[in-house]
């Protein structure tokens, strides 16, 4: 499930890429797809074990392209140990949220882009994640979990005052807006209830065969209800 454009990060062979907060690795896995070269990049040491062991899972069945290369790092967003400009296409999918000091991570994202090259920024949309504190505050209070929720325009404001440019965008995922209501309005650790269980097989079900109908009802949802806002920037040629 993938929240940002690829086609739009122009993510295709050699290009050096970089995946902020990769968590599980969803994101890095397309763009090795794509023959990219690829640092999936997070704190958490144990969920990028399992990165690293499919990024070889992959080379062995023969997926992907001659050019693909994936490597994983432990690091924060705060203090990133690469060159200025060392990226052609920066990603930080769902992370900013729980960072503290987003301002000096934005820095640090503008900073490691090469100079023409695309940043793009995934965070919860503000009324679906707005619903979502509402109902439960085991949400989002826990170590680790969502400490703001963005509006759109306050997160644009940040990345512009990086240096960046404004270049697209758009909302994504509207069907697991409810879905997260659902998981809010029970307890959000509760995944055997009835409702969440079967809510849970229906986006299953959607992921694994895309049927038309609920292809073309989530993009006309999403602009509406997506539970995620991406934002995508340039990085200027010159300052």
């Amino acid at each position: 499930m993938l929240t940002v454009d690829f086609d739009r990060l122009r993510v295709g062979r050699r290009t050096r890429f970089i995946d902020v907060g990769a968590g599980a690795g969803r994101h890095s896995y397309e763009a090795l797809r794509r023959g990219a070269d690829v640092t999936a990049y997070d704190l958490d040491e144990v969920e990028l074990k399992g990165v690293a062991d499919m990024f070889e899972a992959m080379r062995l069945e023969g997926e992907l392209p001659d050019t693909a290369h994936g490597e994983v790092a432990v690091g924060d967003i705060g203090d990133m140990p690469y060159p200025d400009g060392h990226f052609d296409v920066v990603l930080a999918s769902e992370i900013l949220e729980h960072v503290p000091a987003d301002e000096a991570g934005i820095a640090e994202l503008a900073r490691i882009l090469a100079p023409g090259g695309t940043l793009a920024v995934t965070v919860p949309r503000w009324w679906p994640e707005k619903v979502c504190w509402v109902l439960s505050d085991e949400y989002h209070a826990n170590e680790g979990g969502h400490i703001r929720i963005y509006r759109a325009d306050e997160l644009d404001a940040k990345l512009r005052a990086a240096g960046l440019v404004s270049v697209h965008r758009h909302h994504a995922h509207a069907l697991h807006s409810p879905y997260w209501w659902i998981k809010c309005a029970v307890g959000v650790n509760r995944d055997q209830h009835p409702l969440v269980r079967a809510y849970h097989r229906l986006l299953v079900w959607d992921m694994m065969k895309a049927p038309r109908a609920t292809r073309i009802a989530e993009r006309l949802l999403d602009p509406v209800m997506g539970k995620s806002v991406a934002l995508y920037y340039r990085k200027p040629l010159a300052p």
